[in-house]
C-alpha cells in the first residue's frame, strides 16, 4: 500500500518534529550507558546513528518537496 502525497508530508513532519528528537535522546542515552570509548570510536558511533535513522524513512521523504501530483492542474 502506497501512501498519498499528503500522508507522506504529514508522516515526514511527524518524523522530523517528534520521532527524530526522541531517537536522538535514545541514541545519546544508549551511548552514555556504555563505558566511555575512545573519542574516534564514539564519533563513529554517533555518525553511524546519525545516518541510520534516514534509511527506513527514505520512502516517506521522497518527493514531498514537489507540488502535489494529485492536485488538479491549473490551465
Amino acid at each position: 500500500m502506497t501512501l498519498s502525497w499528503k500522508a507522506r508530508r504529514r508522516w515526514a513532519l511527524f518524523a522530523l518534529v517528534v520521532a527524530l528528537p526522541l531517537y536522538i535522546v535514545v541514541a545519546v542515552t544508549v551511548v552514555s550507558t556504555i563505558e566511555r570509548p575512545h573519542f574516534l570510536i564514539e564519533l563513529l558511533i554517533y555518525v553511524a546513528l546519525g545516518i541510520l535513522w534516514a534509511f527506513p524513512l527514505k520512502s516517506i521523504f521522497k518527493g514531498i518537496s514537489k507540488p502535489d501530483p494529485d492536485a488538479p492542474h491549473k490551465d
